[in-house]
C-alpha cells in the first residue's frame, strides 16, 4: 500500500509551541489524528498573521481556503508533551501555497510531519483570487 510521504522544506518561517491538553486525547491516550489537525490550524493561523495575512478578514472577506491535507504521522504525543510546530512554505503558484508542519515534542522527538494546501480565496465572490507578491514574498522568507 502507498504511504503518504511529506518532503520538509529548507527553510521554516515560524516555529509555534503549542501544548496536548487532555481533551486532545483519543481512547488510546495519545494525541488523537483529529486534535492534531485542530493543533495545525491554531500554527498556521499564527504563522499568518506573523505575516501579517489573516486566515480570512471579515471587513474585507478576503483570506483563504484549504484544498488539502496530508498528515504522516512519526511518534504519539502524551498529555503534557508541549509540541514544537515549524512551518515553512513551498510550492507557491499563482493562486496558493502548501505550508509544511514538522511537529516534535519538548523532547525533540518527532510526531508528525503534515502539509496542507492553502488557494487564496475572495469569500464575497466565493472564487480563488491570486497570490499577492508581497504576501508571496513573505512566504519565501524576503524581507521587505
Amino acid at each position: 500500500m502507498a504511504r503518504i510521504r511529506i518532503d520538509l522544506p529548507e527553510r521554516y518561517l515560524l516555529t509555534v509551541a503549542l501544548p496536548i491538553r487532555i481533551t486532545d486525547l483519543n481512547y488510546g491516550a495519545h494525541l488523537g489524528n483529529d486534535a492534531l489537525l485542530s493543533l495545525l490550524h491554531e500554527a498556521r493561523v499564527q504563522l499568518l498573521r506573523h505575516l501579517g495575512q489573516p486566515e480570512f478578514d471579515p471587513a474585507t472577506g478576503l483570506g483563504h481556503i484549504m484544498a488539502d491535507v496530508a498528515i504522516e504521522y512519526k511518534g504519539e504525543g502524551f498529555y503534557g508533551d508541549v509540541l514544537q510546530i515549524q512551518i515553512g512554505a513551498t510550492d507557491l503558484n499563482k493562486y496558493g501555497f502548501d505550508l509544511v508542519y514538522w511537529v516534535h515534542n519538548q523532547d525533540g522527538r518527532e510526531i508528525a510531519r503534515a502539509k496542507t494546501g492553502m488557494l487564496c480565496f475572495d469569500y464575497n465572490t466565493r472564487k480563488l483570487r491570486l497570490l499577492p507578491e508581497a504576501y508571496a514574498a513573505r512566504l519565501r522568507g524576503e524581507t521587505a
